[in-house]
């Protein structure tokens, strides 16, 4: 049986989340974005626009990190690129906000109580 194919980012979303399913693995992506973050403000402060040329290394090197090692399973990227790398700001926006356990929680991934 193929993969799914999705063809709105509110299809997507869900099973982008179930991608992340372990703490482990959206902690690591929580550090490559947060590195993406800090590179962008670092080059367009410092107008070292040779930076920005870090961007993709910094942030894919930990995500993929994440899914052969911790997840194991194949990323998103390679399928979708626009829509991961959305919902990856997506993901590191309302964790940093708080609001990320419901979505999960909508998404019908499996989290510890307590």
């Amino acid at each position: 049986m193929g993969e799914r194919t999705y063809t709105t980012f509110a299809e997507f979303w869900p099973f982008y989340l179930r991608e992340h399913s372990r703490p482990a693995t959206r902690r690591l992506h929580y550090v490559g974005t947060g590195l993406v973050i800090a590179l962008a403000g670092v080059a367009l402060a410092s107008r070292n626009w040779w930076l920005l040329l870090a961007l993709p290394v910094a942030g894919y090197f930990f995500a993929w990190i994440a899914h052969f090692r911790v997840e194991r399973n194949r990323p998103a990227t390679f399928t979708y690129p626009l829509w991961s790398l959305i919902a990856d700001f997506r993901m590191f926006f309302l964790w940093i906000t708080g609001r990320l356990g419901p979505e999960l929680d909508r998404a019908g991934v499996n989290r510890p109580q307590g």
